[in-house]
């Protein structure tokens, strides 16, 4: 075997996966933001059982307690967690590779092709990592919760959202959800092949739609409760 079919070979076994590679971890992010994007969905769709008072809201967290004779909210949550965990890796990757890249910033920054949720999307993500422990330990496991009681998920819903702070903090959160969804659903319809002149106003108005309307219902929540209207 001649040197430079040896030098060949090497490069083969030294060619890097498709982890490696940024379209890979891109394409993680991408998958793992629809698993996320679902799970939001059906998160705010469960919690509008809210306003139906509190044994439709009771009866509905115990079906998802009790769904596939318990294991079920396992599986949900052992996926969730995994998707947390891939989205958190990819996006931690592509920025540090992408410093290491260019270990020395632009002398002036052009935001011309980025969009102010892109640009805000690592300090949006880091505040939404620290709600979502947040959120777990108030309403999951009761942890800072001021009154928890287990199995009535409406008294923990409205005591815990009637603390000023923590409903401010939540109406914060969504605020950096939508951010990221608007980006996320933008650059998910750009990976579908749709980044054209023609659609480019349809992929704006769609990921607008979809971000508002999550945005607005999950802050509905803390809203109603502070006011009164859910109590």
């Amino acid at each position: 075997m001649s040197v430079a079919e040896q030098s060949i070979i090497g490069a083969e076994d030294r060619s890097p996966g498709l982890m490696d590679s940024s379209v890979g971890r891109k394409v993680v992010m991408a998958l793992t933001g629809v698993i996320l994007f679902g799970f939001v969905t059906v998160h705010m769709l469960g919690n509008l059982t809210s306003y139906m008072g509190a044994e439709a809201m009771n009866h509905y967290a115990e079906f998802l307690q009790t769904m596939i004779h318990g294991g079920g909210i396992w599986v949900f949550r052992a996926v969730l967690l995994t998707a947390v965990v891939l989205h958190i890796w990819a996006a931690l990757s592509l920025t540090l590779t992408n410093r290491a890249a260019r270990p020395v910033g632009y002398r002036a920054q052009q935001f011309k092709a980025a969009t102010w949720s892109s640009r805000t999307m690592r300090w949006s993500g880091v505040i939404l990592g620290i709600f979502i422990i947040f959120h777990l330990l108030h309403l999951t496991t009761g942890t800072v919760h001021p009154d928890f009681i287990k199995g009535n998920a409406y008294h923990n819903f409205v005591t815990g959202f009637q603390v000023p702070a923590v409903s401010a903090f939540y109406i914060v959160a969504q605020f950096c959800l939508g951010l990221h969804m608007w980006h996320g659903v933008w650059s998910f319809t750009q990976t579908l092949g749709w980044a054209h002149p023609r659609y480019d106003a349809l992929r704006r108005n769609f990921a607008t739609v979809l971000t508002v309307l999550v945005v607005g219902v999950n802050i509905s929540y803390p809203v109603a409760v502070l006011t009164g209207f859910i109590h």
